[in-house]
């Protein structure tokens, strides 16, 4: 069966505001041309990718509509939807931390949401294997009600409960593997217990104060978040040990309908807001990973959100990579940097190290 690939341009129309890097314009700090690392290049560069080596050709690529209001509210509270929208159309502004946006901001983050939503349906359906939404703005950081570090609606939360409110799906697990914890979906998915979330992240990296192993879900959920906060360059024997240790373990006694992953590619090894070592083998390799838990567990049954990753260079070869390997496609994109980033992985004294950090927590969790 076929792999769908969501895109729109307009999603790369979404502006980043007045920002040098993370810091908001003023005083002493000079404005750069891209604003914010979440500019669209990574992303258009993806899919020109996709398009110049022919991989298009074996996807199924496509649109889809705006995630609708009724979906948005099952996530987020009118009250901020509200004022999103008002601000949006008086010109943009920012509402939370690191989430600058221009006039139209709300229309392109409901059709970032309306990507994944359709993304997850299409996957539900049997219309196709797996799927790709090429969102942007990025989600996992959005709360409920509170937009940060670039996350202006959570993606995933508004797929995963259209989904629910359709009956195609019950029990879903988001796996994160963005260099970020996924602050946004433990919170809204915090006290369910049908819905499993696990972020794989650089510790104590964005946001600050989030992202620890002791965080294992409400009252109601007990164990139904989990949390592997990795050490600062960490490369891929480490991120396919907690794979191995952490993640697939929890899946098969979690026991979903579906999978979906938030992809950010920025634990990447030459991305600029991570310190981490992976590389575009490494995604392909955790996508394979996924694959068959997902073949094992519910039926095939897998969804790529992407979220964050901010080398304009590298992600494209990232992406490329995953999508590869999901649609199995005689295709491929060599990776230009592949050589020098195997040169520069941990040696085996590191991965001793970062295997027992994991192994620790495997326990905490009961793994």
């Amino acid at each position: 069966m076929t792999t769908a690939f969501f895109t729109d341009e307009r999603c790369f129309w979404h502006g980043g505001g007045n920002y040098a890097f993370t810091l908001p314009v003023g005083g002493l700090v000079q404005p750069m041309p891209a604003g914010l690392p979440e500019n669209p290049e990574t992303k258009r560069r993806l899919k020109n990718l996709v398009e110049v080596t022919g991989l298009a050709r074996h996807l199924s690529v496509r649109s889809a509509d705006p995630a609708s209001e009724a979906d948005l509210l099952r996530v987020h509270p009118q009250s901020y939807l509200s004022a999103f929208k008002a601000m949006s159309d008086a010109g943009g502004g920012e509402l939370g931390l690191r989430t600058p946006f221009g006039k139209g901001g709300y229309e392109i983050a409901a059709l970032s949401a309306g990507l994944a939503t359709a993304a997850l349906r299409a996957v539900l359906t049997g219309e196709v294997a797996s799927a790709y939404a090429l969102s942007r703005p990025p989600g996992h950081h959005c709360t409920a009600d509170f937009p940060n570090g670039f996350c202006l609606l959570n993606n995933i939360a508004v797929a995963i409960q259209a989904a629910r409110a359709e009956g195609r799906a019950h029990r879903v697990a988001v796996v994160d593997w963005d260099v970020h914890h996924g602050n946004g979906t433990e919170a809204i998915f915090w006290n369910d217990p049908d819905t499993l979330t696990i972020s794989l992240h650089q510790e104590r990296n964005y946001p600050l104060d989030t992202g620890g192993v002791e965080a294992t879900g409400g009252p109601a959920a007990p164990g139904s978040n989990l949390n592997l906060p990795l050490p600062p360059g960490c490369g891929q024997v480490a991120y396919l040990y907690a794979m191995e240790r952490v993640v697939l373990p929890a899946l098969a006694r979690f026991r979903p309908d579906v999978i979906i992953v938030a992809c950010g590619f920025d634990a990447a090894a030459v991305d600029p807001l991570g310190r981490m070592l992976l590389t575009a083998e490494s995604f392909r390799l955790m996508t394979r990973q996924l694959m068959t838990a997902a073949r094992d567990l519910c039926g095939g049954k897998l969804v790529l959100v992407h979220e964050g990753g901010y080398s304009e260079v590298y992600v494209p070869f990232c992406g490329h990579a995953v999508l590869e390997e999901l649609s199995a496609a005689p295709i491929t994109a060599p990776d230009p940097l592949a050589a020098t980033l195997e040169k520069r992985q941990p040696d085996a004294r590191f991965d001793s190290f970062a295997k027992s950090w994991i192994d620790e927590a495997a326990r905490d969790f009961g793994l």
